[in-house]
């Protein structure tokens, strides 16, 4: 069973990424603040990561370059999402280290793939 932390701040999407994650059977955990959301990963270090870009303090990309510029994390997956997916946001994310990426609205079963496929 994978550990998941959404970090999302907008309820509506939260609560229907925590409903798929319970009916998937993986353990997760919600934040909807980028600070808040660095310090869980350091501390309970889950394997994989839905990651908003746009939240409240810092942005999803800050996070990825703080969290890529550590090596003792380096096994953490990280998937993007963002209402703005452009090639060049989704480029950018890549470039930064995200392991994915993921364009809002999206549809359950592209999101289940790529879960999937992050932590095949």
């Amino acid at each position: 069973m994978a550990r998941i932390l959404v970090v999302e701040d907008e309820d509506n999407i939260a609560i229907a990424l925590e409903f798929l994650l319970a009916r998937e059977g993986h353990a997760h955990s919600r934040l909807s603040e980028g600070r808040a959301a660095l310090a869980a990963i350091r501390d309970e270090r889950p394997d994989l990561v839905l990651l908003d870009v746009m939240l409240p303090d810092i942005s999803g990309y800050e996070i990825v370059e703080l969290l890529r510029a550590d090596p003792g994390l380096s096994g953490v997956r990280i998937l993007l999402m963002t209402a703005r997916g452009s090639v060049v946001e989704k480029r950018r994310g890549l470039a930064l280290g995200a392991d994915g990426f993921i364009a809002k609205p999206f549809e359950l079963s592209e999101l289940r793939a790529e879960m999937t496929r992050l932590l095949g």
